[in-house]
């Protein structure tokens, strides 16, 4: 019988998949990607939603833009934040909905 080959991902990969996981296993985070599937969004509008400082939100969104889960853009002194990656957006929408099936 023939041994069969294994594929195995590169560290790189690997820990890339466990820091996105990491960014949706926090409440916070999760809030802020579901606001932003729905509508693009400044920090003080998502700090407002959310009931949170804006340095605490912008400590969040750091995060999720390291990580290429959100992108921003500058007008004035204002940043407006929206979702870099719909992937993921389609996992966190499928675990709501997994989550709310009935």
């Amino acid at each position: 019988m023939e041994k069969q080959e294994h594929h195995f991902l590169e560290s790189k990969i690997i820990n890339e998949v466990a820091l996105t996981f990491k960014a949706l296993a926090d409440p916070t985070r999760i809030k802020i990607l579901y606001l932003l599937s729905q509508e693009e969004c400044s920090v003080g509008h998502i700090a407002d939603v959310l009931g949170m400082t804006q340095s605490g939100v912008s400590h969040q969104l750091s995060f999720l833009r390291n990580l290429r889960l959100v992108r921003y853009r500058r007008e004035g002194q204002t940043f407006y934040y929206s979702i870099d990656d719909e992937h993921v957006i389609t996992i966190l929408k499928q675990m709501i909905h997994h989550i709310t099936h009935e």
